[in-house]
């Protein structure tokens, strides 16, 4: 973490599936940048509680709320306690997704609900629970993860670059919808980012090589686009999406 500055200091930042990788990343710099964070996930209570240690260790602000973002019940309760907590949430990044690979013949309607049930529905679920509240104080930021098979597709991916596509569209129509309240809706889009996955490993090596900076990212410096979309520096940005690739995808 990085703690030059202290940008979002006095904001209540959420951050869905939280636990590793990415989401871990991202709470971690907005804890650093002065934001008390919730950190959320689904299943691994351990894995958030070690995010939270960490934030804590250097003197930041953050506990674990768990919830499936899917089940609206789960998530009206999840803000209720980020309320009662810290306060209302400034800030919401969408990070919460599954990235199962199955063809699509042999794809059934419950596996390609899957990840329309996290990207969708629970990015329904959490910005219905905090408009309200972002509205109330004449500002907010939503910045939501998606990912360049959006654009491209991916073998074995029909159903996750559906659920990226349609949130990138559901943060470009919010953005229009919401920018008069001072809300700001955006799309932060990863490239090839060295997690602890194991299909990414594999697929390491060719992969790369089609990268012009010559290397895979890291999860920090996805977490550095989502922390200046959320803060002052990015006050007049608004339904845009941010590729943060090495080059990979140009535009």
């Amino acid at each position: 973490m990085t703690n030059s500055r202290q940008e979002l200091a006095g904001q209540v930042a959420l951050v869905t599936g939280a636990g590793r990788n990415i989401g871990r990343a991202i709470a971690l710099e907005l804890a650093a940048a002065g934001a008390a964070v919730a950190v959320n996930t689904r299943a691994s209570r351990e894995t958030a509680e070690s995010v939270v240690r960490e934030i804590r260790t250097a003197a930041g602000t953050a506990d674990v709320f768990m919830a499936d973002v899917a089940d609206r019940t789960q998530v009206r309760a999840m803000f209720d306690g980020v309320r009662g907590r810290f306060g209302p949430v400034g800030i919401l990044v969408l990070n919460a997704s599954v990235r199962r690979e199955v063809s699509f013949a042999d794809m059934s309607f419950e596996q390609w609900r899957v990840p329309m049930a996290i990207s969708l529905d629970g990015s329904f679920h959490c910005i219905k629970a905090c408009l309200p509240s972002m509205i109330a104080a004449g500002r907010g930021s939503i910045v939501a993860l998606t990912g360049d098979t959006a654009l491209t597709g991916a073998a074995g991916k029909v159903h996750s670059s559906a659920a990226k596509s349609g949130l990138t569209g559901m943060m470009r129509a919010l953005a229009r919808e919401v920018g008069r309240h001072g809300i700001r809706a955006n799309c932060v889009s990863p490239g090839h980012i060295d997690t602890t996955r194991p299909a990414h490993r594999s697929a390491r090596p060719s992969a790369r090589d089609l990268i012009p900076l010559g290397r895979w990212g890291e999860s920090a410096e996805i977490a550095a686009a989502v922390r200046f979309l959320c803060g002052p520096g990015a006050s007049f940005i608004t339904g845009q999406t941010f590729h943060v690739n090495g080059g990979q995808m140009m535009f």
